[in-house]
């Protein structure tokens, strides 16, 4: 396949490229793993309500975002000092999920210092820090949760200490023994970077020259059905491991300054060893099935302010995502009604239906 031709640069913020957004400065904090600290967290929050709009907020790949930032100078200052900006040639490259309750609860095999080992592989080789900022890389730990959210390169735990190599989330046949799970990925990532053109993604381009190289490492069979189990399911799923989920993926400052330790997932939800306050744990509550993209006022394209009118929706029981515009920013994967502002109401699944009318018509599709 022959890489898009781009009419523009790639534009992933971080924190030393941040942003312009409606309203400010938006900064975008990678977290390897989801992992972070408690003494992290503080920091975070402390800089969320000084330096931004008192709320932290989760994306869809297990990173950070502070919104009205007044001072980037000084974020960067505070980052650095926590640990959360450990290579800033790297700095937006450094998107890696890992099973967030790997280690935790179940799973095949822990894969949190394969997170760091990848980390630090990735961020030593000079060349790979040109990389796209959407350019995703995933360790599972074979329980099929991360594996399912399409990564660019992925290893995948089987039986036995060896695991499936997936690229854009289809397993290749290559099978790799977890010792050469982290070289391995930096070769193809090492490999994409030379052949990419001006493609961003593992989809856009021939994907035969990274099998070629992965099958240097490892050995190839017939590629097969693998797990996949989705989201970890909000609730307590163990003693000491609760999964909790912020409203919208938005994390009031006071709240994270609370948690301790915390797991970022790629779902919008926090993996926590304590039940917190302000937080949805409830696996039955109706409204986690509702997301939505920022909105108004926070977004220019936005034809609404999205948020508000989930609100109104919350208690229908359906999976929907409401979006400002045809962007469609946050957009969950899998199964939901597609829910688009046009300026004068929404179009839910291409039909046009009134904002008063929308909690009727969400409803009426359960």
């Amino acid at each position: 396949m022959p890489a898009p031709t781009r009419l523009r640069a790639d534009a992933c913020p971080g924190v030393f490229a941040t942003h312009d957004a409606a309203d400010g400065t938006l900064a975008r904090i990678r977290l390897p793993g989801g992992a972070l600290s408690s003494a992290q967290a503080f920091v975070l929050a402390a800089a969320a309500g000084e330096l931004g709009d008192g709320t932290v907020h989760l994306t869809s790949r297990a990173n950070l975002q502070l919104r009205a930032v007044r001072d980037a100078d000084e974020l960067v200052r505070r980052l650095s000092a926590a640990g959360l900006l450990p290579a800033p040639s790297h700095e937006r490259v450094r998107n890696i999920l890992g099973s967030p309750l790997s280690g935790l609860s179940g799973g095949l095999t822990d894969v949190r210092p394969l997170v760091t080992a990848l980390d630090h592989a990735l961020c030593a080789v000079p060349g790979l820090a040109h990389l796209p900022g959407r350019f995703l890389f995933a360790l599972d730990d074979g329980r099929g949760d991360v594996a399912g959210e399409g990564a660019d390169v992925c290893w995948q735990a089987l039986p036995g200490g060896e695991g499936a190599l997936l690229l854009d989330g289809a397993d290749t046949g290559v099978r790799v023994p977890v010792e050469k799970a982290v070289p391995v990925l930096v070769e193809l990532a090492e490999m994409f970077a030379r052949v990419r053109g001006s493609a961003w993604r593992v989809k856009e381009i021939d994907p035969a020259p990274l099998v070629d190289a992965a099958l240097r490492r490892g050995n190839r069979e017939r590629p097969a059905a693998l797990p996949r189990t989705g989201p970890a399911p909000v609730g307590r799923l163990a003693e000491d491991v609760v999964v909790a989920a912020p409203r919208f993926g938005e994390l009031p400052a006071g709240i994270l300054r609370s948690l301790g330790d915390v797991v970022v997932t790629p779902w919008r939800t926090l993996v926590l060893s304590r039940t917190p306050q302000g937080l949805v744990t409830d696996p039955a509550d109706p409204g986690l099935g509702i997301s939505a993209c920022v909105g108004r006022p926070g977004c220019a394209k936005s034809r609404a302010d999205v948020r508000a009118d989930a609100l109104a929706v919350l208690e229908t029981g359906v999976r929907a995502h409401l979006a400002g515009c045809e962007r469609r920013c946050g957009k969950p994967r899998g199964a939901h009604l597609d829910v688009v502002a046009t300026g004068e109401g929404y179009l839910v699944d291409g039909t046009p239906v009134s904002t008063a009318r929308l909690a009727e018509e969400l409803k009426g599709r359960q």
